[in-house]
């Protein structure tokens, strides 16, 4: 059936330069697939990593097979005694056209799958820590496709760095109601919008004296544009689109520390130093860009990018005294543990 799942697919396809076809019996394969192809068949609801099933058969044709315990277990097909099919193959061409000598009604890929065990395809083990860890596996009903979408999003947002409490807050949002914004086909670009309103607000409140209030907006901008930035790197690695970037995303760091530095000045303007308010939340921001360039390997650069922290910080430091002597204390403090790390640096380089 031409389902709008199915058209959705084809758009996909035929803009990367593949063609498309519907076919409603196994037998309607044959004469699309000539000696020379080769052809890659999936079982009803297989579900992995891209770049895992990507890699697995790109390394050679075969049948990708799991030990039969945990193949079975987790929904595959038997193959025989010691292998279960791991739900992906790829054979050559001319194997194709023995469909043509099987009856009609058999299922399209158990048919492709005896062809392929007959042509003695060799089996190529899947890693069944992919299984393990659900990064292979298959969606048989309602349940498996709910718990497959958590661990989907868990795996999508996880970090090789140590995370800070705005890119927490972040992932967290994400993976609770990321779900809910996917299917309702909410697209990263509209809630990056929802963060470019959140720091409108911002300057309006600081332009009228509320520091406060425009430090916590901005903080909640930037946690709600990192949100915004994973849900695209999750349609990306979904394959729902082709390059994941969020237009626009590279302009809204500046334009929220714009905000952030005249906020801060807006805050100064009535002080003796009104005239130079803006140079220390300005050389902050300068401050804030250049450590992650200098200081990629130290291990908690990403928190000085976090912008709710920065927030929070310059809020409560506002608490206790001027905004300003507060700045100038940061960013000496800031350019001292600079100066640090990048001499014990050089001492360990030496």
């Amino acid at each position: 059936m031409l389902s709008a799942e199915a058209v959705d697919i084809q758009h996909v396809a035929e803009q990367r330069g593949a063609r498309f076809h519907i076919i409603t019996a196994a037998r309607a394969l044959v004469p699309l697939v000539s000696a020379e192809d080769e052809l890659i068949a999936f079982a009803e609801g297989f579900l992995a990593m891209p770049e895992e099933a990507r890699r697995l058969l790109d390394e050679a044709p075969g049948v990708l097979a799991l030990p039969v315990e945990a193949g079975v277990a987790a929904g595959f097909e038997r193959i025989d005694i010691n292998h279960a099919w791991a739900g992906a193959l790829r054979m050559p061409g001319r194997v194709v056209a023995g469909l043509g000598d099987l009856p009609p009604e058999w299922n399209p890929v158990a048919a492709l799958l005896r062809l392929a065990t007959q042509a003695r395809l060799p089996l190529r083990a899947v890693p069944q820590g992919l299984l393990d860890g659900g990064r292979w596996r298959l969606v048989r009903n309602e349940a498996d496709a709910h718990a497959a979408e958590n661990d989907w999003l868990a795996q999508h947002t996880a970090a090789g760095h140590v995370r800070s409490p705005g890119e927490w807050l972040a992932v967290q949002a994400v993976r609770r109601i990321g779900p809910a914004l996917l299917h309702a086909r909410t697209r990263p670009w509209l809630v990056m919008l929802a963060a470019l309103v959140l720091v409108l607000l911002a300057l309006g409140a600081g332009w009228w004296g509320r520091a406060g209030l425009a430090f916590a907006l901005l903080g909640l901008g930037w946690v709600v544009l990192q949100a915004a930035r994973l849900l695209a790197k999750v349609e990306q690695d979904s394959l729902l689109e082709a390059t994941g970037r969020l237009r626009g995303g590279a302009l809204f760091g500046p334009l929220l520390d714009g905000a952030l530095v005249a906020t801060c000045a807006w805050r100064a303007s009535g002080s003796a130093t009104a005239q130079t308010a803006w140079f220390p939340p300005l050389v902050l921001v300068l401050i804030l860009w250049l450590f992650p360039v200098v200081l990629r390997d130290f291990r908690w650069t990403a928190w000085l990018c976090d912008r709710l922290l920065v927030t929070l910080a310059l809020l409560v430091v506002g608490l206790f005294m001027p905004l300003e002597t507060g700045l100038r204390v940061i960013v000496v403090v800031l350019l001292a543990t600079a100066l640090a790390q990048a001499h014990g640096l050089f001492l360990t380089a030496c």
